[in-house]
């Protein structure tokens, strides 16, 4: 019996789906990420959670990134890209495929869910590419066209 052939890309490896958010804004005209420390072995990471039921993948990393952040904003409808990462578990680890959405804020909430249980740093996106250790989410931060994703300042009216 002829084996099967092996994966020849991180998206044909078996995963469980989850979904993130790349939380930025832009100051001075230079682009910022938000990273958060997870909460058991305080690596720095972007806020992700699990799909939940009943709501499009866009929206479920929106709600991420309100409950661990506390962060509101325009999320992209479509993934910005995905890595992977061992989730650790209490025997084993899990192998989780991560979608990303890019989140681009409009509002720093007072309270929230995991407000207290993680530090948020802002970094731009070369240093937070050196602090994070998965190495797909390093090469998705280091090869980001974030232009895409800056508001456009609003036209002024010219008054005649």
């Amino acid at each position: 019996m002829k084996k099967p052939a092996p994966p020849t890309s991180p998206s044909e490896i078996p995963a469980l789906s989850q979904v993130g958010a790349l939380v930025l804004r832009v100051r001075s005209g230079e682009p910022e990420v938000l990273l958060l420390t997870s909460r058991e072995t305080k690596r720095w990471v972007i806020p992700k959670g699990w799909p939940m039921k009943g709501r499009k993948n866009w929206a479920s990393a929106a709600q991420e990134a309100r409950e661990e952040a506390g962060v509101v904003g325009k999320t992209t409808k479509t993934p910005v890209g995905e890595f992977l990462y061992f989730k650790r578990r209490a025997a084993h680890f899990d192998l989780c495929r991560v979608e990303v959405y890019a989140l681009t804020v409009e509002k720093l909430l007072r309270h929230f869910r995991e407000k207290g249980q993680r530090e948020a740093r802002w970094f731009d996106l070369e240093e937070a590419a050196v602090r994070v250790q998965e190495p797909g989410l390093a090469a998705l931060l280091g090869g980001l066209d974030w232009r895409a994703f800056a508001k456009p300042k609003p036209k002024r009216k010219l008054v005649a």
